[in-house]
């Protein structure tokens, strides 16, 4: 690795588990130190030790354990220069819109995006004390095209995200900000293969629109944060930033 991210200080949600970890090993790899905020104590612990960072405990459902996890970030590492904001769930009672309770919409919005809502609005600040930095949010594939195997909540969230970073871009672009919305598309992690392992046919209906005919690798959603994240990406903001294979540009994909 290049270096690309010296001396810089990352704070990644849900970075105790797949894409999250793959990032921080990224990050790391590239010389940031890096905070993983996580609820699961003993993989967000056992994360922050392989990099060599700093583990806060943090419930995306709450409120309240946001800002103060900045604060502690803030604390210890003496600021924070990007924020990855990557946390978010697809549970499987988010469907159609005729099936999925209210209840299941109001937690999917909770984590997906009133969180990121939260971790910009508590998170910006430092960077405007460090006289800029990078926001990267996660969205999704779906938040750029439709898809009649409806994720209703979870396509919503996603769009929510994309217009906010969209808009943060601009708002905080004179601050030396930087706010872009990462779109991954279908990623090996071990939640797809739980879901997918459970009903094959699902998987094999979405694969085939992929035109390299498999889903993306962690890592390689990281290798994207971390170009973003770095001087690499210095003109680029309010942008979703797509690493979907091609899926959002394919009509027809190869045999």
């Amino acid at each position: 690795m290049n270096g690309r991210l010296s001396g810089k200080v990352a704070v990644i949600t849900g970075g105790a588990g797949g894409i999250g970890l793959a990032s921080a090993r990224r990050f790391a790899a590239e010389g940031a130190k890096v905070c993983i905020a996580d609820f699961n104590d003993e993989a967000g612990q056992a994360a922050a030790e392989e990099v060599g960072g700093l583990f806060v405990h943090a419930d995306m459902s709450r409120d309240e354990d946001i800002e103060p996890m900045y604060a502690q970030a803030a604390e210890y590492f003496g600021g924070i220069d990007i924020l990855y904001n990557n946390a978010g769930i697809s549970p499987s009672d988010d469907n159609s819109i005729l099936d999925t309770e209210l209840a299941a919409w109001h937690r999917v919005m909770q984590i997906n995006a009133t969180a990121v809502f939260l971790c910009c609005k508590h998170g910006i600040p430092h960077l405007q004390q460090r006289g800029g930095g990078v926001v990267i949010n996660t969205a999704s594939f779906v938040a750029l095209m439709g898809a009649a195997t409806s994720q209703i909540a979870y396509t919503a969230s996603k769009g929510a995200v994309l217009a906010m970073s969209r808009e943060l871009g601009v708002q905080f672009a004179r601050d030396n900000i930087r706010v872009n919305a990462l779109c991954p598309g279908p990623v090996n992690t071990p939640l797809l293969q739980e879901l997918f392992a459970k009903d094959p046919e699902k998987a094999a209906r979405r694969l085939v629109h992929l035109p390299p005919g498999r889903f993306a690798e962690a890592e390689e959603i990281a290798a994207a944060a971390a170009f973003l994240a770095s001087d690499d990406a210095s003109f680029i903001t309010a942008t979703p930033f797509a690493v979907d294979g091609g899926l959002s540009q394919a009509y027809v994909t190869p045999e």
